[in-house]
C-alpha cells in the first residue's frame, strides 16, 4: 500500500507540473485536482462541472495548459492522418482499405520511408494484405538505400546518419557520381553538415572541369574569354560543340552578345555537314566521301532539294563521279515539283517547258496544257465545251486573250461557227431570259466576247494616241460599248471639238457611238440629242436612225420607234439588226409594264416576225 501511495503521489506531482497546477495547496492523491488531471492525461475530455471547479480555484493556467494539450493532440492526430495518406500514395498502397493509424501498415511504411530495412515479417504482412505494388516499391527503396550507403562510403560521408534516399545528401552524391556540377546551395549544405571530405571530391572535379574548359578554349581559339569558371555558359557550349551537338537559339544569342562568332561558325558548319549527309543519303550519293559543306556536290544537292533543275554542267559533274542514281532521283524530284506547280494552277515557264522537252517528258507538258485549258475554260465560262485536247483552236484563242493579243478574223469566225449548250452569261447585251434555259449559243459570247472587245477597244485607243487618226475613236468607243463599258466609251468621246473635224461622216459616227453609250446607261435625252445631231451631219447613214428607233422603244414609244427603224432600213440597215435592237429592249426592260406594252405592240403589228415575243407574253401572264 505504501508503494502504491508513493507512486500516486509522484504521479500527481508530475501532472501538477505538466499542467501548471503547483499553486494548488491540496496535494493529496484523493483530491479532485488529481482526478481531473488523470482524465486529461488519459485523453478523456473534461466536462463543464470540472472546468468550473478549476475556474473557481483560479487555476487558469491549468485550464490553458489543458486546452493547449488538447489542441496539440488534435493537430498531431490530423498530421498523422495526412502523413499516413501521403505514405500510402508514395508507396502504392492507396488501394488498401486500411485507414486506421494504429494499423501495422503505417509503421511499415514509416520504417521504409525513414531508410530502415523491412523484416521478413513486414514483407509477409504486406503480401497477406495483397500489397504487391508496395512490396515492389519497398524493394526499389531498399536498393536506393543500399546505393546511398555505398555512395556515402565512396565520398566519405558516413558520419551523416540519415539513410532516407529523400535526404539532400543522396541527391548531392548522385550528382557527384555523375560528375555534374553542384549548385551553390549544395556546397553550402555540405559545409553546414561539416562534410568537408565530400566537398573535396567536388572541388577536385571542379578543377578537372576548369582544366577541360581551358583546353576547349585553346582548341576553339577563344582564350580571350577570361572567365575560367566551369560554371560559365561558354564551358557547356564548348562541350556541346566538341561532342557535335547543335546549339539552340538562346545559346547562339549568348555567343553573339559575347562576340564569340567563331563558335557560331563551328556550329553552322556542323549543321551544314549534317544537312549534307542527309542530302547524300536522300539522293543516293553516299559513296561521295568528301563531307565538307564547301564542295560543289553540296551546293548542287541543295538546289535540287529546293526544286531547281539540274543544269548540263551539274549532270556532267554527277556522271563523272558515277552518281547516276542521283541524276535519276533529281530529275524525278524536279518533275514532281513541276507537277505540283501545275496542280496549284501555275503555268510552266519557257525554260521549264524546254527542260521537259530535252528530257523526254512531253507528257508533263501535255498535262500542264490540259490543266491550263480547263482553267481557262472555267475562267471564260465555256467549261461545257467538250473537247479537252490542248490542240483545240479554243485553247489557242483563249491563250491569246490571256496575253491581251488581238484575235485574227479566222479566230473570230471559228468562235462564231462553234457553239456550246449552256445558259447565256448574264451580261448587259447578251442576256437570256430569266429562267436561264440551257440552249446552244456561240462561243463568241459572254466573257470571251467581252475580253475580245476590251482588247480591240484598247488597240484602237492606242492607235489613236499613236497616229492621231480620229476614225480610231468611234471604233474604240464601239468596242467599249460591246465590252459593257459605256462609261469608258463616253470618256473617250467627251470634249470633242466638232468644229475642228472636217468630215461630216466622222462627226456623225462619233455622235452616234456617243449617243449609243448614253443609251446604255439610260440617259435617253442625251442619247437622242446625239442621234439627231448625227442625222444632221449625215442624213443618209442608217446608224443614227437605228439609234433613234431604239431610244423610242426604250421609252415605250413603239410607233415612233417603228418609224425610225423603217427609216434606217430605207438607208441600208438590215432588218435583222433592227429586230435585234428591239429584242435587246425587251430583254433589258426594268419596267414590267413597259415590257408588256412593247410585247403587245409587236405581236399586234406582226405576230410572225415577232414570234419570239410570245415567250415573254407567257412569262408576263404567269407572273400576273
Amino acid at each position: 500500500m505504501y508503494n502504491e501511495s508513493q507512486a500516486r503521489l509522484k504521479h500527481l506531482t508530475a501532472l501538477r507540473s505538466k499542467y501548471q497546477a503547483t499553486s494548488y495547496e491540496d496535494s493529496s492523491p484523493s483530491s479532485l485536482l488529481y482526478f481531473i488531471l488523470r482524465k486529461v492525461d488519459c485523453c478523456i475530455e473534461i466536462n463543464e462541472l470540472e472546468l468550473n471547479w478549476l475556474r473557481e480555484r483560479e487555476l487558469f493556467k491549468t485550464i490553458e495548459a489543458i486546452q493547449h494539450e488538447q489542441q496539440h493532440r488534435e493537430s498531431e492526430f490530423i498530421k498523422l492522418g495526412s502523413e499516413f495518406t501521403q505514405l500510402k500514395s508514395k508507396y502504392k498502397a492507396t488501394n488498401c482499405s486500411i485507414s486506421s493509424k494504429s494499423s501495422p501498415l503505417y509503421f511499415i511504411l514509416k520504417k521504409l520511408d525513414s531508410g530502415n530495412k523491412l523484416t521478413d515479417s513486414d514483407f509477409e504482412w504486406l503480401k497477406a494484405h495483397g500489397l504487391s505494388a508496395t512490396m515492389a516499391s519497398a524493394e526499389l527503396r531498399e536498393q536506393e538505400i543500399e546505393r546511398f550507403i555505398n555512395l556515402k562510403a565512396k565520398y566519405k560521408a558516413t558520419q551523416y546518419q540519415e539513410l532516407s534516399p529523400d535526404s539532400p545528401l543522396y541527391q548531392i552524391l548522385k550528382r557527384l557520381e555523375a560528375e555534374e556540377r553542384l549548385s551553390d546551395s549544395d556546397v553550402n549544405w555540405l559545409n553546414e553538415q561539416q562534410l568537408f571530405e565530400t566537398l573535396a571530391f567536388f572541388q577536385h572535379q571542379e578543377s578537372l572541369r576548369e582544366a577541360s574548359f581551358s583546353q576547349l578554349k585553346d582548341k576553339y581559339q577563344v582564350t580571350r574569354y577570361l572567365d575560367t569558371s566551369a560554371s560559365s555558359p561558354l564551358y557547356l557550349i564548348l562541350q556541346q560543340v566538341d561532342s557535335e551537338e547543335l546549339l539552340n537559339e538562346s545559346e547562339i544569342n549568348w555567343l553573339q552578345q559575347q562576340g564569340l562568332t567563331e563558335i557560331i561558325s563551328f556550329d553552322r558548319e556542323l549543321q551544314e555537314k549534317r544537312n549534307f549527309a542527309a542530302l547524300k543519303a536522300k539522293y543516293k550519293a553516299t559513296q561521295y566521301e568528301d563531307s565538307s559543306p564547301y564542295n560543289h556536290l553540296y551546293r548542287l544537292l541543295k538546289r535540287v532539294e529546293s526544286g531547281i533543275a539540274l543544269s548540263e554542267t551539274d549532270t556532267n559533274f554527277l556522271k563523272k563521279r558515277k552518281l547516276t542514281d542521283t541524276i535519276v532521283i533529281a530529275q524525278c524530284k524536279y518533275v514532281a515539283t513541276l507537277k505540283y506547280k501545275i496542280e496549284s494552277g501555275e503555268q510552266l515557264s519557257e525554260p521549264e517547258t524546254e527542260w521537259l522537252k530535252q528530257n523526254g517528258r512531253e507528257e508533263i507538258i501535255v498535262f500542264a496544257q490540259e490543266k491550263d485549258f480547263a482553267t481557262l475554260k472555267a475562267k471564260y465560262d465555256v467549261s461545257a465545251y467538250k473537247d479537252k485536247s490542248p490542240a483545240s483552236p479554243l485553247y489557242a484563242i483563249m491563250q491569246k486573250l490571256e496575253k491581251k493579243e488581238r484575235l485574227e478574223p479566222t479566230d473570230v469566225g471559228w468562235l462564231q461557227a462553234n457553239k456550246i449548250e449552256a445558259p447565256q452569261p448574264n451580261y448587259r447585251f447578251y442576256r437570256w431570259p430569266e429562267d436561264h434555259v440551257y440552249e446552244k449559243h456561240e462561243l463568241l459570247s459572254g466573257k470571251i466576247l467581252i475580253t475580245h472587245h476590251e482588247i480591240e477597244a484598247t488597240f484602237y485607243e492606242q492607235e489613236y494616241n499613236r497616229t492621231g487618226n480620229k476614225w480610231n475613236l468611234p471604233n474604240a468607243s464601239s468596242h467599249w460599248r460591246k465590252a459593257d463599258e459605256p462609261q469608258k466609251a463616253l470618256k473617250l468621246t467627251e470634249n470633242l471639238d466638232l468644229d475642228k473635224i472636217k468630215e461630216n461622216k466622222l462627226k456623225s459616227a462619233l455622235l452616234t457611238t456617243r449617243g449609243g453609250a448614253f443609251r446604255d446607261i439610260y440617259k435617253l435625252d442625251d442619247a437622242e440629242y446625239c442621234a439627231r445631231q448625227a442625222i444632221k451631219y449625215q442624213p443618209n447613214s442608217h446608224h443614227p436612225y437605228t439609234l433613234m428607233g431604239a431610244i423610242c422603244f426604250e421609252r415605250g414609244q413603239c410607233a415612233d420607234g417603228a418609224y425610225w427603224f423603217d427609216e434606217a432600213i430605207k438607208r441600208g440597215a438590215n432588218p435583222r439588226d433592227t429586230d435585234a435592237e428591239i429584242k435587246r429592249v425587251v430583254r433589258n426592260a426594268k419596267d414590267e409594264n413597259k415590257r408588256w406594252e412593247v410585247v403587245k405592240y409587236l405581236l399586234k403589228e406582226d405576230p410572225v416576225r415577232y414570234a419570239w415575243a410570245k415567250s415573254y407574253q407567257k412569262k408576263l401572264k404567269n407572273k400576273s
